[in-house]
């Protein structure tokens, strides 16, 4: 028998669930998010195996999903010093790398940048020749400065081929050890806004190296000694650990769909609103195929305004440990505030001083965590209007989250799902499964690997199929680098945008397929 192993780090919890050969769930544990975050990964890991009692060796596979780079950013720790590059002298000089950037972020990263010669025009020209020597010239002055670089060509998601060529310039006088982020293989068409997703992919590599290599010798700690490592990235797919130490910025935003492909996977749907409950938020996203809905607008990232791929979520202050207030006027609060991860120090149910949603739940009867004396004291009526505020909050953030004015099919999962009304407007059925509080995890752990990849195309020079079959082509690539059968892969989506502006049919042609796990 083979196994896999799941983990999944929130903000209050790190869960971890271990599946069988069928994908069925063996053995699953919610326990709290420690401070240096390994601890808590290696606890869960540790009492799911225990528990399960099964030979470590049998586990195959081990996927990990973790909000460290997210935390990174959010909290400007644990960054690399990032020299940009950009290729488009003098075309883009008007706008400087960093604009709009919170000051304390550039210093973090070193605020150093250099605009130099080369670049290309939206339809493939050079705006100048790209000058290797001018390159060494900064190499040369940057020694010693930098740890990272992200070189950004305009309209290098057309012509990548300066990119390339400055990388190997850099591998040659920095060692080919040295991390390089180009911006052709991370954002999308848009200069300012995929600059910026390069430089924050080339200031994650510390993050990421500490991240997997944690994880990695969590596993042999445990005795996990022969299965492949992934990481998890935002669109609910895998990636290889090595393929995530050039890309972590796909691990942003991995938590919640983690949640709805696991939400997906429990309910069997591949259409429907998935309500993610935690301990201090709540999120909500889309399924739509079997996978999370992309965004379609770009994302800010810890006040960074970035175009790579990002799941479409809502997150609202809403939680298992939300605290619950009225004030003078009768007038009742449900969070942003919460206790988070003390809960079970901080709630009345468990003892503590702190009136939470997780209280009300009990009072109404909806759980029996806790001990019910501890809420009796609470007005009915009182509960039952927390629970009408909790319902409108809930309601008005599905109804953001809706296409049409159709009712949905809503997926509730998460470990606060206890919080959640039996009935909600705008929605025909509620789906709730006993694993649903591991759903993260689970998701983790059923995951597939995916390859996703965009280019502008005219379809005056290229026949419209040969334009497409290229794209699935470097779409294909690319999932089997991040770990993906090759023999099992498929085409999931095809999305074909005509630049009105561009001169030749130009199309913007974007393809994604995914694959089971080599």
């Amino acid at each position: 028998m083979k196994y896999r192993l799941g983990i999944d780090v929130g903000g209050t919890n790190t869960d971890a669930v271990i599946l069988d050969e069928s994908l069925n769930v063996i053995e699953s544990t919610k326990s709290h998010t420690t401070p240096d975050i390994e601890t808590g990964i290696y606890n869960s890991m540790k009492t799911v195996i225990d528990h399960s009692g099964i030979d470590p060796n049998m586990i195959t596979h081990a996927m990990l999903g973790t909000t460290q780079c997210t935390n990174a950013i959010v909290e400007r720790k644990n960054l690399a010093k990032v020299g940009i590059i950009r290729l488009g002298y003098p075309a883009s000089v008007s706008i400087l790398p960093y604009t709009a950037w919170p000051e304390d972020m550039v210093k973090v990263l070193s605020g150093k940048y250099s605009i130099l010669h080369g670049g290309a025009e939206y339809n493939g020209n050079p705006i100048s020749d790209f000058d290797g020597n001018e390159l060494r010239q900064l190499l040369k002055d940057w020694r010693g400065q930098v740890e990272s670089i992200a070189i950004v060509g305009v309209f290098s998601s057309i012509k990548p081929e300066q990119e390339n060529e400055a990388a190997a310039i850099i591998k040659e006088e920095y060692g080919e050890d040295f991390p390089v982020s180009l911006s052709s293989t991370i954002g999308s068409i848009g200069l300012i806004e995929r600059e910026n997703a390069t430089i924050l992919n080339a200031a994650l590599h510390n993050v990421i190296q500490r991240t997997a290599n944690g994880f990695a010798q969590s596993l042999i700690h445990e005795g996990v000694k022969n299965a492949k490592t992934y990481l998890c990235q935002n669109d609910g797919t895998l990636m290889s650990i090595d393929y995530a130490r050039h890309y972590p910025i796909l691990t942003i935003g991995s938590g919640p769909t983690n949640s709805i492909r696991g939400a997906s996977y429990l309910a069997d749907s591949k259409n429907a609103v998935v309500l993610d409950i935690g301990g201090t938020t709540a999120d909500l996203g889309v399924l739509v195929n079997g996978f999370p809905r992309e965004s379609s607008i770009a994302v800010d990232v810890g006040g960074i305004r970035t175009n790579f791929r990002m799941p479409d979520i809502i997150s609202i202050g809403l939680g298992g440990g939300s605290i619950v207030t009225e004030d003078d006027n009768g007038d009742i609060t449900i969070g942003p505030e919460s206790v988070g991860y003390q809960i079970e120090e901080k709630s009345l149910v468990f003892g503590g001083k702190t009136m939470t949603t997780t209280d009300i739940a009990v009072r109404l009867g909806k759980s029996d965590v806790g001990e019910y004396q501890n809420v009796a004291g609470i007005s009915l009526a009182f509960a039952q209007r927390v629970e009408d505020k909790i319902q409108e909050i809930i309601e008005n953030a599905i109804d953001q989250m809706k296409t049409s004015s159709d009712d949905v099919d809503l997926i509730l999962v998460g470990g606060g799902a206890i919080i959640a009304p039996k009935q909600l407007q705008g929605v025909k059925s509620i789906i709730q499964h006993p694993q649903g509080s591991v759903a993260n995890a689970i998701g983790a752990s059923i995951a597939q690997v995916s390859g996703d990849f965009e280019k502008l195309y005219s379809y005056e020079k290229v026949q419209r199929e040969d334009a497409l079959n290229d794209a699935r082509s470097f779409a294909e690539d690319q999932a089997v680098a991040a770990g993906a059968n090759v023999s099992t892969l498929e085409l999931v989506d095809v999305n074909e945008t005509p630049l009105a502006y561009a001169p030749g049919k130009t199309t913007k042609v974007r393809i994604k397929v995914v694959g089971e796990l080599n």
